[in-house]
């Protein structure tokens, strides 16, 4: 369990770097609703050093995906809750490859876009690879995920680690829809602000989930 724990911090330590740097130097994530001639050129002129801070965060993503089985699985809970664990870990590992296939079309797609000025091209896969495979069913499973940890953690009488999770399963569950709510054409705004705090509350509870385990070991 002390090597599970120890990944769960670092990792919710790790994928707050590059999202801090994209907040501060690409206007992230509200440049994503921005028109896509302001999006592009932004991110041309950020070059390499942007291009490198989109693939950090896709690492992250793909580094959730052994993570979250080793979460899944912690403290015997293949044994005593088979089915929750079995199911965490499936739908945390799908999370985690849908968000970084999302998050690595501004590693090698986005640049070649960028260079030949292709605002429909663009467009389209902001659409389909952003907002519908990373931010809806990205974060969908990963509700799930953190859902179904949380009630493993609730029956181990964690109590308050599992509130948390519950919590951050809820926001960012919630966040997901901000993009089926903008093609209705209602405003995402409310979605948006609930993922950013449902992934704040994951950052907490990876954290204390990540001590929870260190303290057992």
């Amino acid at each position: 369990m002390k090597p599970t724990g120890l990944s769960l911090i670092a990792l919710a330590v790790f994928f707050n770097l590059p999202f801090a740097r994209l907040a501060a130097t690409f206007d992230y994530p509200d440049i994503l609703r921005q028109p896509t001639e302001v999006i592009l050129t932004a991110f041309t002129a950020g070059g390499p050093a942007l291009i490198a801070t989109w693939y950090a965060f896709a690492l992250a993503a793909l580094l959730f995906i052994p993570v979250a089985l080793a979460h899944a699985f912690a403290k015997n809970r293949l044994t005593t809750a088979p089915a929750l664990a079995i199911s965490a870990g499936l739908i945390g590992s799908l999370s985690g490859l849908l968000q970084a296939m999302g998050l690595l079309r501004w590693v090698v797609v986005v640049p070649a876009l960028a260079a030949s000025g292709d605002a429909n091209g663009f467009a389209l896969i902001h659409a389909y690879a952003g907002m519908a495979l990373g931010e809806h069913l990205g974060q969908v499973l990963m509700a799930g995920h953190i859902g179904l940890i949380a009630a493993m953690q609730g029956r181990e009488a964690a109590r308050l680690t599992a509130a948390t999770g519950a919590l951050s399963a809820a926001l960012i569950g919630f966040g997901a829809f901000e993009g089926p709510a903008l093609a209705l054409g209602l405003n995402g705004e409310v979605f948006g602000l609930s993922a950013i705090a449902g992934f704040l509350v994951l950052t907490v509870w990876m954290i204390a989930s990540g001590f929870a385990l260190l303290r057992r070991a």
